[in-house]
């Protein structure tokens, strides 16, 4: 044995171990890498027009939500409508939108309104909800939407005649103010009046008190929560002819009324305690008047804020 060349041997050996061990730990750490997941963003909670019905109208707001949760961070949100191959259309026509107040988010919720253009030409097209990730990935959420010109509607649900009363002195009435503030003390009467119009078929109508702090804003009955919300009229329809109206106003064990309530009450118009989420409290709420045509599923709102010293 050459004990001369022994430490060199080793010296030779443990390189080789070495270099080996560097070679695998490279090799492991890049297919880590290779097979590291790309987590792409999720939307819930879609609502594609009112009622999340995916029913447009020309010249008419059109309402989108959706709460969004980014693999890594948000670089873009984007909504088209685009026409659909094999459709016939009497023009050509497409729509575009984007919003980068929402880059840089990792989650966040997207509720637009927006009014579909004057030209928007009837018909179905493609709805496509576009959210890009800083991580390269991308959700594309692809619905069919119906454009129609109000004209053509079976019916169409306007609001109006919506007036406020406190004690039965009128404080308020369509779009106009009597006093610049609504202000109601505990124990007022408050007294909500609306009525719906150019409608027929079935359908219901609910005029509500909502706390601005609960930051809850139903914009249709199908999200309507009763724990959330006290109820001052509830009306439903059936069978009525074209060109119909309805109004809080109607008639209980042979008396009209059915639409006032005194702040402080115990329950609402429903029999339901006022206690717990809806307690009363003083501050901002918001007085909300929500209508469903059930028969044509077309739904509409309006909500206008009051004062509340308890």
């Amino acid at each position: 044995m050459n004990l001369i060349n022994q430490p060199s041997t080793l010296m030779k050996t443990l390189k080789l171990i070495l270099l080996f061990l560097a070679v695998n730990l490279s090799f492991t750490a890049c297919s880590n890498d290779d097979n590291k997941e790309v987590i792409k963003p999720k939307a819930e909670n879609i609502e594609i027009g009112t009622a999340n019905n995916k029913k447009a109208l020309i010249g008419r707001d059109f309402h989108f939500n959706a709460d969004v949760l980014a693999g890594d961070k948000i670089a873009d949100v984007q909504l088209k409508i685009l026409p659909i191959k094999g459709e016939t259309y009497t023009k050509d026509w497409k729509f575009e939108l984007s919003w980068a107040e929402y880059k840089g988010a990792k989650n966040t919720n997207v509720h637009k309104h927006f009014n579909i253009p004057a030209d928007a030409p009837e018909g179905k097209f493609d709805f496509l909800f576009i959210v890009t990730d800083e991580n390269g990935s991308k959700l594309e959420i692809k619905e069919v939407v119906t454009i129609t010109d109000p004209a053509n509607l079976p019916v169409d649900p306007v609001i109006g005649r919506d007036n406020l009363s406190r004690n039965d002195n009128l404080i308020y009435y369509m779009n106009t103010w009597v006093e610049p503030e609504l202000i109601f003390k505990k124990n007022d009467l408050l007294t909500a009046h609306a009525q719906v119009s150019q409608i027929m078929g079935d359908g219901i109508l609910y005029s509500v008190l909502i706390k601005k702090s609960a930051n809850y804003n139903p914009e249709s009955i199908d999200k309507l929560d009763l724990k959330k919300v006290i109820v001052i009229s509830k009306v439903e329809h059936k069978g009525l002819g074209p060109a119909s109206k309805i109004t809080t106003l109607q008639k209980i064990n042979g008396v009209l009324g059915g639409q006032s309530i005194s702040i402080g009450a115990a329950a609402d118009f429903e029999g339901t305690p006022i206690t717990a989420d809806k307690a009363w409290q003083s501050g901002t709420y918001n007085w909300v008047v929500l209508y469903k045509n059930t028969t044509h599923n077309i739904s509409v709102y309006k909500s206008m804020p009051i004062t509340i010293n308890f």
